[in-house]
């Protein structure tokens, strides 16, 4: 039996990408699964693939930077399910101009700030709606997406993105601490170049230069980093807390 059935899981940034990979997986192994996307298209559509396929999902939509909206998306998902149980905070934008990052000396401050309030601040939201039920009932998982472009330089990718994923990691490693004593495990996962929309945004040069560089050959997939999520916060890894883990066949080593 799957250490996920009958578990609630929110899943941010839900609607596409490495975020529906992750909702299908939880879907499939039995969770109960809140698909939050700022964009209320991709969060139903998502949601009704999962009910088609007769696995339980809703539906909310929310932009997670602000924690009102969070709070109310929230609420709505525990209604339906119940307490929520795992929390994976997902949601994360990486603003490009025909396919090229801003350099800071040129970036807009308001470019800044909206990559601060979604990557950074939008964890914060969803930590602050959703640890204290977690606290009180003394369990819970919650993972965090990091980046490699978080622990070393990356030039595809704009200073606001990798500061942010960089940010998480700090911010994986105190909650763990303040979390662990309630038996709540908080980790980090950091994807390396993905197989996905956000990925398809720079030029195809500049990506077959990445798997270039990576031991293994090839671009990760979403379930790639949607497997690890399912293991972190499984029954198997309930000693596993404060950590950073790589999806990213290789390219960083550490």
């Amino acid at each position: 039996m799957s250490s996920h059935k009958g578990k609630v899981v929110l899943v941010t940034g839900a609607g596409r990408g490495i975020g529906r990979s992750i909702a299908e997986c939880f879907a499939a192994q039995g969770a109960a699964v809140g698909v939050l996307d700022f964009d209320s298209a991709n969060s139903s559509e998502t949601a009704s693939a999962l009910l088609a396929r007769g696995f339980l999902a809703h539906g909310v939509q929310a932009d997670v930077a602000n924690i009102d909206e969070v709070r109310q998306a929230c609420e709505q998902v525990e209604k339906v399910f119940g307490p929520i149980d795992v929390l994976i905070n997902n949601a994360g934008i990486s603003p490009k101009h025909n396919g090229i990052r801003a350099e800071a000396a040129e970036m807009d401050i308001e470019e800044w700030k909206s990559v601060i309030d979604v990557n950074l601040t939008g964890c914060f939201n969803t930590v602050r709606v959703l640890a204290g039920g977690m606290k009180s009932r003394k369990s819970g998982s919650i993972i965090n997406m990091s980046s490699v472009a978080g622990k070393a330089y990356c030039p595809l990718v704009g200073i606001h993105y990798s500061t942010t994923k960089a940010a998480l990691i700090g911010f994986t490693r105190h909650l763990a601490g303040e979390l662990g004593p309630y038996g709540i495990t908080v980790n980090a996962i950091a994807p390396g170049r993905i197989d996905t929309p956000m990925m398809r945004t720079v030029s195809a040069a500049a990506n077959k230069a990445v798997i270039d560089q990576t031991p293994l050959g090839r671009l990760g997939s979403p379930e790639d980093v949607a497997n690890l999520a399912l293991f972190l916060t499984s029954e198997k890894a309930n000693f596993i807390t404060g950590q950073v883990c790589d999806v990213a066949g290789g390219w960083l080593m550490t």
